[in-house]
């Protein structure tokens, strides 16, 4: 089936929304270098869960982020119809027998999900380029057979084992202690650099006599010489993933290190080439990218990873230049976003605000869409709760919030709203009073303070003492091995 697509990319790019159309739409053909991924799989239940019924209980998080993807449901069963339909015939085969074997549950929605998705990253990968699928074991065999089917069992490289320490030990499992990270290219003639990921050789290896290494006499043989670079690693990388106190955690939840992805980047690309990551999630891939020199794709179906990763790239790179594409930069988008997703419009809302969201919505919660900390003068912490309406407000609302504000001790309370405030709302506010700061003058804030989306549009920000941090500060990155201008592209 062939889909439209615009004008190549020639600037770095953050895409908000479903892959699945941006790929279609807006990656041409093979213009692509390097390709990572690591789609969302819930890998913090137990493996079997999405063999569930769709009575079965799914991770809030990704019901918020994935709940038209995750289930089998008309969506599903659709692309199911799309690949059996149009698909090629080798992968309507596979997708066939999957799907006798499996059934139509959340494992076999899934795996409708990866198949479209990984046909269109085949067509966007370049000849010379390489694709890494980051997965774990409770997927990955199948995953691998979808992966020889659409990319050719002779294109399989590795099979990578990503192990790594962590706390706890099942009563009647061995620890589930490692990821699967799938290396497949194109063709034959994929890049791969292996001194740019030399490691250092295990000291019982140097100087050791190597049979392979003899000489053409029997009896004679040579000393192995190690090359001064190290060792090219196994298939199998000893990395520890980072603990809760390691300074370039961020709080997001799956973050992988940035070793990690420094590894498969200097393998398998160039300085400028072109780096896609799907599934970006908090961007690790796309701050390595950028770290190292090369030019990055980044896309997310949720606002809370675009806003992170924006905050990530500007605390990491202070002079970074990109583009966002699939935010709302008006009030007719702003109202499209609330009307089609409200959790989405509030993780975008409390994003122009710098506030990190509060995610759980299981039950009530409590008057609170956001939060932000902040240390005043007198050094002690002190929050900002935001509180996000996109339909009918009134001055109750305001009410409401002082309450909150009462309630959970917080310094500042503000109210985003889509619509515009009435005056009776505008009084409440003002009769809530001031938040008097510490500092040397003692400077008053108002203890309520409204805010309309047009008003964040044309970058209207809190009155608040300016020492804050909502998210953890992303370290800022020597980008030794990549200037600046290599961005540049005309």
């Amino acid at each position: 089936m062939a889909y439209k697509r615009t004008e190549p990319i020639n600037e770095n790019t953050l895409f908000y929304g479903d892959n699945l159309p941006i790929l279609r739409e807006r990656i041409p053909n093979a213009s692509v270098d390097l390709i990572y991924l690591d789609p969302p799989f819930n890998s913090n239940r137990n493996y079997n869960v999405l063999f569930k019924d769709e009575q079965g209980t799914e991770s809030e998080a990704q019901i918020i982020a994935f709940k038209d993807t995750w289930n089998w449901d008309y969506s599903a069963a659709q692309s199911y119809h799309e690949l059996l339909v149009h698909g090629e015939p080798k992968v309507a085969g596979m997708i066939e027998a999957l799907h006798r074997f499996i059934g139509e549950n959340q494992m076999m929605a899934y795996l409708v999900m990866m198949a479209t998705r990984l046909v269109e990253l085949h067509r966007v990968l370049k000849p010379t380029g390489s694709l890494y699928l980051h997965c774990d074991p409770s997927a990955s065999h199948y995953l691998k057979v979808m992966m020889d089917t659409v990319f050719g069992a002779e294109n399989f490289r590795n099979e990578i084992i990503w192990a790594y320490r962590g706390g706890g030990t099942p009563r009647k499992d061995f620890g589930r202690r490692h990821d699967v990270i799938l290396r497949y290219s194109k063709t034959d003639e994929y890049n791969f650099h292996p001194d740019l990921i030399r490691v250092p050789y295990q000291a019982e290896g140097l100087g050791r006599t190597d049979a392979s290494m003899w000489g053409k006499h029997k009896g004679t043989n040579k000393v192995y010489k190690p090359n001064p670079l190290g060792k090219v690693p196994e298939d199998w990388w000893i990395m520890n993933t980072l603990n809760a106190n390691d300074p370039e955690r961020l709080g997001y939840p799956t973050q992988k290190p940035l070793t990690l992805l420094e590894r498969i980047i200097h393998a398998s690309s160039e300085p400028g080439d072109w780096v896609l990551d799907p599934f970006c999630g908090c961007g690790t891939t796309i701050a390595a990218a950028q770290k190292l020199g090369r030019k990055w794709i980044g896309i997310d179906i949720t606002h809370l990873s675009i806003a992170l990763l924006k905050y990530r790239l500007q605390d990491m790179f202070p002079s970074i230049n990109f583009k966002v594409v699939g935010e709302p930069i008006d009030i007719g988008a702003a109202r499209q976003l609330a009307l089609d997703n409200r959790y989405q419009f509030q993780y975008w809302a409390t994003s122009l605000v710098k506030a990190k969201p509060i995610s759980d919505k299981k039950g009530a919660d409590k008057g609170i869409d956001g939060v932000i900390t902040f240390i005043d003068a007198d050094g002690e912490p002190k929050r900002v709760i935001v509180q996000v309406k996109s339909g009918h407000v009134k001055s109750g609302d305001i009410r409401d919030l002082v309450g909150t504000l009462d309630r959970e001790g917080a310094a500042i309370g503000v109210f985003i709203t889509l619509e515009n405030p009435t005056r009776d709302m505008v009084k409440e506010a003002l009769s809530a009073g001031y938040y008097r700061s510490p500092g040397a003058y003692g400077k008053d804030y108002l203890r309520i303070q409204i805010f309309t989306i047009a008003d964040l549009l044309r970058e209207a920000e809190i009155k608040m003492p300016r020492e804050f941090g909502t998210f953890k500060q992303a370290q800022r990155a020597n980008q030794a091995e990549g200037d600046q201008s290599v961005f540049d592209v005309d």
